[in-house]
Parts: structure tokens; C-alpha cells; sequence
């Protein structure tokens, strides 16, 4: 699968991981302590949603064109308000500019933390640059996210999050993501990494969270939205999250989040979403 982003931001998938990044941002800001950000697939930035690629698709209008200007509960709104902040100016019918996750972590972090974006691709790599336009507390790398992480953690901050958010044009993406977790956590045992994934086919996926559970990773959370019954011959219906060490907040959080974002984002029968502890606490009923 080529999830090339262009043609895909904005979508339900971006929704829901950006939804999830911003609360895991939030969480880290009620510490003073600064902490880092680390991205290693960090993409353009921006993507306008008005451009050739991503009219070819139109998946945002089933996405954040969707959620804006949305009624909702108050719940759901006050956990939705700082990624409406940033991804929601703008008319819900018109095409607008919407923010990748390295926007939106640069308009969470404060003048103590830092970033650190990672990105392989030169064109998207030149607009990232033209994205973060000279931001001293963010840095840019242009180099492949998976290498470069290793020297990457331990942060000096020693607090922060990982993004591990690939565009799965390799075959053997869940493998890449399994084996630089496992190496990163080693070195970084406290930290926070989330690793994104599209669900196009139940058994991969499945095969990926049992690799992740027997490597004894303490603390791991799968969290999962589809939209409509998975199917390999449609467009993509269904993605998750795994996030390792989540903040103790962010459970009762995805309890409201998930359900809300289904009955906004839901396009078919079998649409539903799904909490796992994989590892840790005991498991949690969706």
C-alpha cells in the first residue's frame, strides 16, 4: 500500500491520529519540565487540500470537512478544541490548508521544548522547511526517520514523543516499525512513542500487535477507528494507533473521543472503533 500523504490529508485516518497526537501534546504541557517531540516520517507539513492531489481523492471531505462547524457534546468539543484550533479554521464545503502533525506539534510546544522532524522525501523535505519557516525550537533532518531515531533517544529533555507515522510503501513496514520501536525503547524506557498504522487487511495487523506483545514491552495501548467493513479491494476504512507508555489520561479520553469521532466519521456497516491494553492493566472493553 503507497499512502502517500498528498492524497490522503485530511482524511478520517489524519483525524484520528492527529486528534490522538494532540491530546498526548496536552499531556506533556501540564508539566513544566520541557520535553521533545520526535517525528520520523514527518511529511510537507501542509497540505492544500485545494491542490491537484488531493481533489484527486477528496478524502477530506469525508474527513476533517466533516468535523468542523460539527455540533457537539461539550465533552467531546473541550477534547477536540486544541486540534480544531489549528486543523478547523475555514468553511467545512471549501478546500483549505490542513496541518500535518509537524504543524501541529509546533503550535503546542511552548519556549521550553523541542522538536526534532525527520523526512527523506527532498520535495516534501523542502516544504517542511518552508512549513517550519526558520523555527529555531524545531530542527530538521533530511535523512531516513528510522535510522536516525537511534541516536535521537534519549532526549536531553528526557521527557517527550515519538511519531512513527511511515507512508507503507514497503511491504515489510510493520517490521521496520516493530524493530525501531524495540531498539528506541531500549534506549528510552520512559518515553512516549506512537506508531500509526492503516488496516487494509485484519491479519497483518493482527500479526504485528502479537510480534509487539511478546517482546515484553511494558505498556502498550491499541486504539482503532473504522469507518466502514475492512475490505482489500476499497479504500481505506479502518487505522490505529499503538502508543507505548500513554498517558494515564489518555484511555478515559479515547472513551469519549472514539465513539464521537465514529458517529462523525462512520461511512458503512461494520464501522466501530476498538481499545485494547495490549500489555499492562488489565484489558479495556470498547
Amino acid at each position: 500500500m503507497n499512502y502517500r500523504h498528498a492524497f490522503h490529508a485530511g482524511n478520517f485516518a489524519d483525524v484520528f491520529k492527529h486528534v490522538l497526537l494532540t491530546r498526548i501534546l496536552v499531556y506533556l504541557c501540564r508539566k513544566d519540565a520541557p520535553f521533545r517531540y520526535i517525528e520520523t516520517h514527518a511529511g510537507p507539513g501542509v497540505t492544500d487540500l485545494g491542490a491537484e492531489a488531493a481533489r484527486r481523492t477528496g478524502e477530506w471531505q469525508d474527513g476533517i470537512a466533516r468535523v468542523i462547524g460539527a455540533p457537539l457534546a461539550p465533552e467531546l468539543q473541550e477534547l477536540l478544541g486544541p486540534y480544531l484550533s489549528v486543523a478547523g479554521p475555514g468553511a467545512a464545503s471549501k478546500p483549505m490548508l490542513y496541518p500535518g502533525s509537524p504543524r501541529i506539534a509546533q503550535s503546542l510546544l511552548r519556549r521550553q521544548d523541542r522538536a526534532t522532524l525527520c523526512e527523506l522525501h527532498p520535495d516534501d523535505v523542502r516544504a517542511l522547511e518552508r512549513t517550519i519557516a526558520g523555527d529555531p525550537a524545531i530542527k530538521i533532518l533530511h535523512e531516513d526517520g528510522y535510522r536516525a531515531l537511534r541516536g535521537l533517544v534519549p532526549p536531553l529533555e528526557r521527557r517527550g514523543l515519538v511519531l512513527i507515522d511511515p507512508p507503507f510503501e514497503s511491504r515489510d513496514e510493520f517490521t521496520a516499525m516493530e524493530e525501531s520501536l524495540v531498539l528506541a525503547h531500549r534506549k528510552w524506557e520512559t518515553g512516549i512513542f506512537a506508531l500509526w498504522y492503516p488496516v487494509k487487511e485484519i491479519r497483518p495487523v493482527a500479526q504485528f500487535v502479537g510480534r509487539l506483545k511478546a517482546r515484553g514491552i511494558p505498556r502498550i495501548l491499541r486504539l482503532e477507528l473504522t469507518v466502514e467493513a475492512v475490505r482489500t479491494d476499497a479504500p481505506l476504512s479502518s487505522t490505529g494507533l499503538i502508543i507505548v507508555n500513554p498517558p494515564y489520561t489518555l484511555v478515559q479520553e479515547a472513551r469519549v473521543l472514539l465513539p464521537g469521532l465514529l458517529a462523525l466519521l462512520r461511512r458503512g456497516p461494520g464501522a466501530e472503533f476498538f481499545i485494547e491494553q495490549v500489555t499492562g492493566e488489565a484489558p479495556i472493553n470498547s
